[in-house]
């Protein structure tokens, strides 16, 4: 990452996003230079690219580590940005520049749903000599199986002008796998280039590719044909050669366009469901086609996205917050897949995957840290997180009087499945779950101004708010998000979001109308804070649990009291608490709470945004933004570490990251806030 009007060290990408769209579509370098190992899924499993570059009839090497005839390039800088990742080379007399550009546009589900990355070479002279240069590019198989060992089959396809390959599974098991440590295996990736960009498109046997471009500057002039074949033996692969031209000091370039159909995304309550942008029979020839008019006008808001996100950052939280913010944007959405019923092809549902925690898909405490992200740039993905939780609540086979955790394991939406699933008690997470749906319902009503979202599933909320009035304050045995530190009675930061989802149920009652019933929960949640303080209050802190003196954790979910204007607890409250973090800040941060060193960095974030002093929340930011800088955990980057060694702890790649955002939405809503749920 390297802004370049940046005052403090780029931070050091543990990981660096290439083509990021969705938890199957997600490609990343794990290294510094991008010549050093191939690129690979967020599990961990190669899904590698190659890229070279023919100049002047040398042969130079500047994406994977082979083959070693070619040499590598000098990596001279990597950036993060929103929606780009640059890299500069040099070589041969040429500095190349290769954008992966994907446009994550939040705002515009449109161009969000599009599978498509472009790649995008630009090179120019810095020796003051003209120079020939011809790029080469290839991607495998295994970006299209969850196993080496499964077979692919491959074409060749024409779209108007354009030249395009595609490659996947011969067996097409479409939503016939579900899990974790999981890669698809069903659909096509395509790589795809342009008309009107000189160049050839071809397949092949990985080595054989290659070394003809080594040895002629062109592909093979016959496509591969051994077909069906496993995707581990004799590589198949997919290659472009674009020819940039004579290249001076203006540059010269080209792009390619990196693609993949799902053909389903999610079922969901056994209904298969298709990805966004298929939701109105377009194929993907129409995709491709769309993608590459749309190319320049999308270039050109992307950039202008990035340099605007990056400075409203920058501005409210510092260069360190925007660098962990950027890095964070892609990682958040692509943990995402955008999915049409095809009976309401117009609504988004958003699904998001727990990667490296439990595979579980739509968990509700895991939207609620991730939600950040999605109130600031488009609450509408918001309620596509939510409405498949808010009508599977509805239906019979829920029959608890809380809110669910899950709707299973990704891809099949079909029902909980974590702890007691639909059968039992054991395991659930009642009050985190109530507590989360009632929050985020109102801070989609706050950010929108209305509460129309709140009304078309109000029996739920109304159930929920109930069971938190009965249960909430003073929590049984059970666990939170917080699941890997196990159960935990009595637990006051547990308690603060049953406080507040009951406030923020009030501020719904108000929003529509319902003065007396908003009168009530409102004076009851401020009656619950007051208890609260008394029965956490540890001297200079509040304690983790209200029967354990002499212990203190986070109390990351006060955030929701100030962020949504609900003016439940006192404002000393949370300055006590600020006071007392900076006395257990480690290295690389701020732990949970006395139990370990571990610590979430999103919560860590929304600790942090609790101070009223930007120097305070600076400084937690500094610890944190340590954390992936010096990591040796070289993944997409984890939420769970250790803050005295920054030892990522098994997530990774997960969407909760959106949650980094808090600070840019606190300063959205204090501008453009509505009128106060105490007014």
């Amino acid at each position: 990452m390297n802004f370049s009007s940046s005052p403090v060290t780029p931070l050091r990408p543990p990981a660096v996003p290439l083509v990021t769209h969705s938890p199957y579509f997600s490609v990343w370098s794990f290294n510094d230079l991008l010549t050093d190992d191939w690129s690979k899924h967020w599990t961990g499993k190669n899904h590698p690219l190659c890229g070279l570059a023919r100049i002047d009839g040398s042969f130079f090497r500047f994406c994977g580590p082979e083959p070693k005839a070619a040499a590598a390039m000098t990596q001279c800088s990597v950036e993060v940005l929103p929606t780009r990742t640059i890299y500069q080379f040099e070589g041969g007399g040429t500095a190349l520049s290769l954008t992966f550009l994907t446009p994550a546009l939040l705002h515009d589900l449109e161009v969000l749903s599009r599978p498509v990355t472009y790649v995008i070479f630009e090179a120019r002279s810095i020796d003051g000599q003209p120079h020939e240069v011809t790029i080469y590019l290839d991607c495998s198989g295994e970006w299209t199986v969850n196993t080496p060992e499964q077979s692919v089959s491959w074409g060749r396809y024409r779209i108007g002008d354009m030249q395009a390959l595609r490659i996947g599974s011969q067996e097409q098991a479409v939503l016939q796998k579900s899990g974790d440590d999981l890669r698809i295996d069903w659909g096509y990736l395509y790589l795809a280039l342009p008309g009107g960009m000189k160049g050839e498109l071809g397949t092949g046997f990985h080595m054989q590719c290659r070394e003809t471009f080594l040895r002629t500057g062109h592909l093979p002039d016959t496509d591969d044909m051994a077909m069906p074949r496993p995707a581990g033996r004799q590589w198949p692969t997919l290659a472009a050669r674009v020819e940039l031209g004579q290249v001076g000091i203006a540059p010269q370039s080209g792009h390619v366009l990196l693609a993949y159909d799902e053909l389903f995304s999610v079922e969901y309550m056994h209904q298969r469901m298709t990805p966004f942008w298929r939701r109105n029979g377009s194929t993907m020839a129409d995709l491709l086609r769309t993608a590459e008019s749309d190319f320049d006008r999308v270039r050109k808001v992307c950039e202008e996205f990035d340099a605007a996100l990056v400075a409203d950052l920058q501005r409210v939280g510092g260069w360190k917050y925007a660098q962990l913010s950027v890095l964070a944007y892609r990682q958040s959405i692509s943990a995402h897949v955008l999915a049409a019923h095809p009976m309401e092809p117009d609504m988004p549902f958003f699904f998001s995957k727990e990667n490296f925690s439990n595979g579980c898909i739509a968990t509700v405490d895991v939207t609620y840290p991730s939600s950040p992200l999605y109130l600031l740039f488009n609450p509408e993905l918001l309620k596509g997180m939510l409405t498949p939780v808010f009508r599977y609540a509805a239906l019979p086979r829920w029959k608890f009087p809380y809110a669910p955790h899950d709707l299973g394991i990704y891809p099949l939406a079909n029902g909980q499945v974590y702890g007691g699933g639909e059968e039992t008690e054991v395991n659930q997470m009642p009050i985190e779950e109530c507590g989360n749906m009632l929050i985020l319902t109102a801070a989609i009503a706050r950010v929108e101004g209305k509460a129309d979202y709140a009304l078309s599933h109000w029996p739920l909320l109304e159930k929920w708010a109930d069971y938190l009035r009965g249960k909430g304050f003073d929590p049984d045995n059970q666990l939170c998000t917080d699941d890997f530190a196990g159960h935990l009675a009595h637990n006051a930061n547990l308690s603060i979001k049953a406080i507040l989802g009951l406030a923020c149920y009030g501020l719904l009652c108000q929003m529509t109308g319902r003065k007396e019933e908003a009168s009530k929960y409102r004076q009851l949640a401020k009656e619950m804070a007051g208890q609260w303080m008394d029965r956490a209050d540890d001297g200079d802190h509040y304690r983790l649990a209200f029967d354990q003196p002499d212990t203190w954790s986070q109390k990351y979910n006060l955030i929701w009291d100030d962020l949504l204007d609900l003016g439940v607890f006192p404002k000393s409250v949370a300055q006590k608490e600020v006071s007392y973090y900076k006395t257990k800040l480690n290295r690389y941060g701020l732990p949970l709470d006395n139990r370990s060193t571990y610590t979430t960095i999103d919560h860590s974030i929304w600790a942090a945004a609790l101070s009223e002093s930007d120097d305070d929340f600076a400084r937690f930011v500094d610890a944190i933004w340590l954390y992936p800088h010096e990591s040796d955990s070289r993944v997409p980057m984890g939420d769970w570490y250790h803050t005295h060694d920054a030892k990522q702890l098994h997530f990774r790649a997960r969407s909760v990251v959106g949650g980094i955002f808090i600070k840019l939405l606190i300063d959205r809503l204090k501008v453009s806030i509505p009128p106060s749920a105490t007014d």
